[in-house]
């Protein structure tokens, strides 16, 4: 399990600092540094992690402190009213309590360098003490529930900041899984500070109240790609996910595992999971189905909703082509203004610019890039960007998110107008607008959500061109499609209902197989 810590800083974190920040271990640790040195390490004797100190980020998007860490740690930051947009740095200390003692010199180490660059610890409480902090020699901490740790299934290697690991659990009904974690050097081309590393999956525990997708947790699920393993990520009941990190999950085996006293459950689906063979695995009945938590029970009413959009665009390979046009038109028309930040990670730190993300993504390719998108704070939106280098020329795959509290308006009557500019201008290939009640920060509880209920579908012109117009425009549905760009190659637009009705999933889905096309 990791003990995270956010320092945020009116000035940036020298390296003068930093190293009187890390001396807080005293002369016995030594410090190494990884991630192409995007990380400094501090270690004990024998090579055991002990804290991590990622390299310091300038966040110059207002809202993101507030966003992420809550409006208190805003306030203790001195980013309120006028002051709201002022650039902060943030550096982020990570210790694994697999290691006696890492906590408290994580918590040294980050109060020592708020205290010389007159800045502020995220969680208030995590600081005790600056002084130097011996690191002791007493059994690992257990990082699962149960009494002990489990026998018999699933033992994995550890990789990374946790070192070597196990996890075990009975392999009954789930609720006696056990996990243990001791530390050790770490070998090379290991997975970057994870707790457990099977030759599956890769396992991180953590203990944040949001878990969003830090720089640290976005260089572990690039890892878990090149090297085939899903990631799991634990959390404590009572922790949201952030959109960007839940868009980030793709599905099982990758997984959101929600674990207490009582076991284990998937916070997505609500599966219940136990460890088996090197992963967290739904726990199988008779029947051979899955079984639902009693933990994973509904939300309670709220009068909030969010607005998603799912659109796909496709572009030349033009030498002078900018990227972002499709999801800045997006926030345009659906807010009255464009985003206000982008990144590849949270918190999102660069002001908008698409000249930039281009560079980005340019320099990147043929690798795909994920971006993480966000607007004004007083109007609740995310968006994910995956761009990627097709023969055809240049995908977008946007998944844009707004949040809307009981007195405010949806623009459902935008997304028409909306998606005529995405056709005309930015190479729809197809886009689904659905709403459902959800809160309006846009974060994601472990408990049971009510799914999105579609408004709309959006056909582009060589969609429509595939399937022919004659066949697009008569769907077996009492509805009217609205021609959208130009008249030699039109595009469609499908009104589905106002977000309400559940059968807007039948028709969506007698829409698209009249069409022969899936739904984004």
């Amino acid at each position: 399990m990791t003990k995270d810590i956010v320092v945020l800083t009116p000035k940036m974190p020298d390296a003068l600092r930093l190293l009187a920040s890390l001396y807080a271990g005293g002369p016995d640790q030594y410090m190494t540094g990884d991630a192409e040195g995007a990380v400094i390490q501090l270690t004990g004797p024998d090579g055991r992690p002990l804290v991590s100190v990622e390299a310091p980020v300038l966040v110059q998007v207002a809202g993101e402190v507030e966003r992420l860490l809550g409006a208190k740690a805003a306030r203790r930051a001195g980013l309120t009213g006028a002051r709201r947009g002022r650039p902060v740095w943030w550096t982020e200390v990570r210790a694994s309590t697999a290691v006696p003692d890492a906590a408290a010199l994580a918590g040294s180490v980050a109060g020592r360098l708020a205290l010389l660059l007159d800045g502020v610890c995220h969680p208030a409480g995590a600081v005790r003490s600056l002084g130097v902090v011996r690191v002791g020699s007493r059994p690992p901490a257990r990082v699962g529930p149960g009494d002990g740790p489990g026998e018999g299934e699933g033992e994995g290697e550890g990789e990374g900041g946790g070192g070597a690991a196990t996890v075990g659990g009975s392999a009954g009904d789930g609720a006696d899984v056990g996990a243990e974690v001791s530390a050790a050097a770490a070998p090379p081309g290991a997975l970057p500070a994870v707790d457990v590393a099977t030759a599956t999956t890769a396992v991180v525990i953590g203990d944040r109240p949001l878990v969003s997708l830090s720089a640290w947790l976005s260089d572990v699920l690039r890892a878990c790609a090149e090297t085939d393993r899903a990631l799991q990520i634990v959390t404590p009941p009572g922790t949201r996910m952030s959109m960007l990190t839940r868009f980030a999950l793709t599905g099982a085996p990758s997984r959101w595992v929600v674990g207490d006293s009582s076991g284990y459950y998937d916070g997505l689906s609500g599966a219940e999971l136990h460890w088996k063979d090197g992963t967290f695995a739904a726990v199988p009945t008779p029947e051979g189905t899955g079984r639902l938590a009693d933990a994973f029970r509904p939300a309670g009413p709220t009068a909030d909703r969010q607005l998603s959009l799912s659109f796909h665009t496709v572009h030349p390979p033009e030498e002078d082509l900018l990227l972002g046009g499709a999801v800045e038109a997006a926030w345009q028309a659906l807010t009255g203004a464009p985003p206000t930040g982008w990144g590849t990670a949270e918190p999102v730190n660069l002001p908008w610019s698409r000249r930039q993300l281009t560079d980005l993504a340019r320099g990147r390719a043929p690798r795909p890039t994920f971006l993480a998108v966000v607007g004004r704070p007083e109007r609740p939106a995310v968006a994910s960007v995956r761009v990627t280098r097709v023969g055809g020329g240049v995908e977008q795959d946007v998944t844009l998110v707004l949040g809307y509290g009981p007195g405010d308006a949806l623009p459902l009557d935008r997304i028409a107008s909306l998606a005529g500019t995405l056709v005309a201008e930015h190479g729809l290939v197809t886009m689904l607008a659905a709403v459902r009640p959800a809160t309006r920060d846009l974060t994601v509880p472990a408990v049971f959500e009510a799914p999105p209920v579609p408004v709309s579908f959006t056909l582009g012109a060589a969609g429509v061109a595939d399937v022919t117009l004659t066949r697009a425009r008569r769907p077996p549905l009492e509805i009217e499609p609205l021609q959208l760009g130009s008249s030699v190659a039109p595009a469609l637009h499908y009104p589905l209902g106002d977000g309400t009705d559940a059968e807007a999933w039948q028709s969506l889905r007698v829409l698209t197989e009249h069409l022969a096309v899936a739904a984004p």
